[in-house]
């Protein structure tokens, strides 16, 4: 994260903020405050401390509100004081990740709502803005989802493409057993199923952890999960929607991944404005 805000620096600040200088008394002080816009769950409180501190480690931080609590339009998130100069360097580089963080986390929690009172949860994916990866999932779990892997470097989630590439399902976890065990590696295994009959194969194969239904449609996840019979985990996903989820939760899935936590959201809109000190 300490190596993202870094990037975002240099890409901002570049050799100078030349307004600031321009306009503003090197020794100015000032007083800022994170202001909300719209209704959502606020994300990126945390990380915005962070950028201020590496702007400028004299800049204090007063939090009002902290990450993953709801927020309304009107609602002041923290202050902020310290040189004008640092303020202002930090303001767009705050407000572009907490926009989308708070997206993220706003959107998330709607997903959440909608399985009220079930067991099953929600899991991100891989489907997040390059270099934001991290932030993206964090906001997740601000706004009550669940993640997944983080990359591919961290689980073995065996995919179609694997699957058809290896020559079939079997050839595939066979051959994901093998490596594990030259390898000396111990990494939890998902494998991605299109069909009941896909199902059967890896029942008879074992060596996973959790199947993932890809694209079935409810009526089929309801006999998948009663063919599982709790020997694996089960998660669904492909296409699932805010309208659609609950009924795939209601067929018995331990897990619904949704790639749209991260990658269909709108930025929640804050501003981070001048306030008397």
């Amino acid at each position: 994260m300490d190596e993202l805000i870094k990037l975002a620096i240099a890409e901002d600040i570049g050799d100078g903020d030349h307004t600031s200088a321009a306009c503003i008394p090197a020794s100015a002080q000032g007083r800022m405050k994170l202001l909300v816009k719209q209704d959502g769950v606020l994300a990126g409180v945390e990380v915005a401390g962070r950028i201020f501190c590496m702007i400028d480690p004299a800049v204090t931080m007063t939090v009002a509100i902290a990450d993953g609590q709801p927020v309304k339009a009107g609602d002041v998130a923290f202050y902020v004081t310290g040189t004008v100069r640092s303020l202002l360097q930090a303001e767009r580089i705050v407000l572009n990740i907490m926009q989308r963080m708070s997206g993220v986390a706003t959107q998330t929690a709607e997903y959440v709502k909608k399985l009220d009172g079930l067991r099953t949860r929600i899991l991100d994916t891989r489907k997040t803005t390059p270099g934001m990866r991290l932030l993206d999932k964090l906001a997740v779990k601000l706004g009550g989802g669940e993640n997944h892997r983080i990359g591919l470097f961290d689980m073995i989630l065996i995919k179609d493409n694997h699957i058809d590439f290896s020559g079939g399902i079997e050839n595939a976890l066979h051959n994901v057993q093998a490596y594990l065990s030259r390898t000396n590696r111990q990494l939890p295994v998902e494998i991605e199923v299109r069909s009941l009959q896909d199902i059967q194969t890896v029942l008879r194969i074992g060596g996973v952890q959790r199947i993932m239904l890809d694209n079935f449609s409810l009526a089929d996840t309801r006999k998948a999960v009663a063919l599982i019979a709790g020997r694996y985990e089960t998660e669904s996903s492909g296409g699932i929607t805010l309208q659609t989820i609950r009924d795939y939760a209601e067929c018995g899935v331990d897990f619904v991944s949704v790639g749209a936590l991260t990658h269909q959201i709108k930025s929640l809109d804050m501003s981070l404005k001048f306030c008397e000190a």
